[in-house]
């Protein structure tokens, strides 16, 4: 066994600060690792020639430069993947020097001749790494290919959903304002029916160009506006907007007072797709519940919207953020994108959204935002308390027990 050392160069350096002029940034970016390939091939040069004449210099001692030749071959090869002409030629001239140096030695009686066996031995197993080299280099082009291929299309169909959103907005609201129009002159049983048809499809219509627009939207860097936004007052608003247009048990549960950075656009139009969502899946004696809970310090804020509805069934639980899955039960059930919208503007704040639900038991949608800043919390309790006259008895019980749960 022969113990052989060697000595590496000096690790990644990093640029870690600003340069104090533009002469001066230049010299720090040629810093950066890798080297330029044309330093790390002179310098295995120059390292290389060193060993091979200490090969011929020293009688005795050939064996610890031999192998730092080939072992500084193969570690510069895992950083320069040579073309298959170039590494060849190397890898042959490395094999004539070095055998040269062992022949010489044998020539002169210090070594015996089975020496001159390392020599293949030793290029045999750089051509094995070489050709793992070159399959992962490959490999790594090929993903890095098809990563460029499916970056260029997702921008192109998000621009798409964009523009298309964004020119189907006008002329939809033009065709619905003219159909307003037609059914306030409409006096026929018949001619009313279908224009409210037509008047409801052109609804659904402006909705999904909306939504298309602000999901194909998030990705961008300026989607988001974030200014401080009181989430148990934001709350307690939408739940006051949604109350007249659907016969529920409208609930207030735990609400936290918590401020958090956010866009207060963005959000309110998160909230009104989960509670359209609770709407369209509950009847008129279920329950509607809004909270917001702050958790432990470091933890995210939720805000969780229940329901006791019909319940999602559990095939369908990894489907229900998909783009116009509404359902496989045949059921019109809206325009397919409140839940979609939900989770892109959930991942524009740094959160997400999960989904609990048990079937004929209800659903439990849970928006989870990052942690608070140092801002001040919002005071919740008094409007809360006028919003629970607003909602009757089954707002005030649920207020009440929320608020002693805080």
């Amino acid at each position: 066994m022969r113990a052989i050392s060697s000595s590496r160069g000096s690790p990644d350096a990093s640029i870690g600060v600003v340069a104090a002029t533009r002469r001066a940034a230049p010299r720090f970016a040629r810093l950066r690792w890798p080297y330029q390939p044309g330093a790390l091939d002179v310098a295995w040069a120059v390292f290389s020639l060193l060993n091979l004449i200490a090969i011929f210099w020293f009688e005795n001692w050939e064996t610890i430069p031999f192998h730092f030749i080939w072992i500084s071959l193969t570690l510069l090869y895992g950083f320069r993947t040579w073309p298959l002409g170039p590494t060849m030629w190397v890898l042959g001239a490395v094999m004539v020097t070095t055998a040269s140096g062992i022949g010489f030695d044998v020539w002169r009686g210090a070594d015996p001749p089975q020496e001159l066996t390392e020599v293949p031995l030793m290029a045999a197993v750089f051509a094995g790494l070489a050709w793992h080299a070159r399959r992962k280099q490959s490999a790594e082009d090929a993903a890095r290919l098809i990563s460029e291929q499916n970056a260029r299309l997702l921008s192109t169909q998000r621009q798409f959903m964009q523009d298309a959103s964004h020119q189907l907005r006008t002329p939809i609201t033009i065709a619905l304002g003219h159909a307003e129009l037609l059914a306030s002159d409409l006096t026929g049983q018949q001619e009313g029916r279908d224009i409210q048809v037509v008047i409801g499809e052109l609804s659904r219509l402006r909705r999904i160009s909306e939504r298309l627009l602000v999901i194909a939207a998030a990705a961008d860097p300026g989607f988001l506006h974030p200014e401080p936004v009181v989430l148990d007052q934001l709350t307690m608003e939408v739940i006051r907007r949604w109350r007249p247009t659907a016969a529920r048990r409208w609930q207030l549960g735990r609400l936290d007072g918590v401020t958090v950075r956010a866009d207060r656009e963005r959000l309110g139009l998160a909230l009104d797709a989960l509670l359209e969502n609770a709407v369209r899946h509950t009847g008129t004696d279920d329950v509607i519940q809004l909270s917001v809970i702050r958790g432990w310090p470091g933890m995210p804020v939720r805000v969780i919207v229940a329901d006791s509805g019909s319940g999602i069934p559990p095939d369908q639980m990894h489907l229900i953020f998909d783009r116009f899955r509404t359902g496989d039960d045949g059921v019109p059930r809206g325009t397919g994108l409140g839940l979609p919208l939900v989770r892109a503007v959930a991942h524009a704040h740094d959160g997400d959204v999960t989904v609990r639900s048990k079937l004929g038991e209800g659903s439990e949608f849970e928006l989870t935002l990052p942690e608070p800043g140092q801002g001040e919390p919002g005071h919740g309790t008094p409007a809360q308390d006028g919003l629970s006259d607003e909602l009757g008895e089954d707002g005030r019980r649920a207020g009440k027990q929320g608020s002693a749960r805080r």
